[in-house]
């Protein structure tokens, strides 16, 4: 019944910017904790930052300082603003929430850094 569908991803220059969008089902979205991961080519997925109900946020090394993780939940939705974009921030990104005892993604949506 958790559906989860996430949007905004594209090619990028390095140092540019791009914010992505997660839309997900129910009206109970609001009481879970929400994050997104990434996985490059050829590596494990990773976390990349994660939000709770009460907006309290929590971020990788790789992105403290660079993403900015917020949730409207009148929406439904979680959005992650990526500044200072890098090459190696290249990945496909996964919307997750952690709800009713299992974790739910979203098909993801392809980030590409590059001149």
């Amino acid at each position: 019944q958790v559906q989860l569908v996430e949007s905004g991803g594209g090619l990028v220059q390095p140092g540019g910017s791009l914010r992505l969008s997660c839309a997900a089902s129910g009206s109970i979205f609001r009481f879970y904790v929400m994050g997104w991961h990434r996985q490059a080519p050829g590596k494990q997925r990773e976390l990349v930052a994660t939000i709770n109900s009460g907006g309290s946020t929590n971020y990788a090394d790789s992105a403290k300082g660079r993403f900015t993780i917020s949730r409207d939940n009148a929406k439904n939705t979680v959005y992650l603003q990526m500044n200072s974009l890098k090459p190696e921030d290249t990945a496909d990104y996964y919307c997750n929430i952690r709800a009713f005892g299992s974790d739910y993604w979203g098909k993801g949506t392809l980030v590409t850094v590059s001149s």
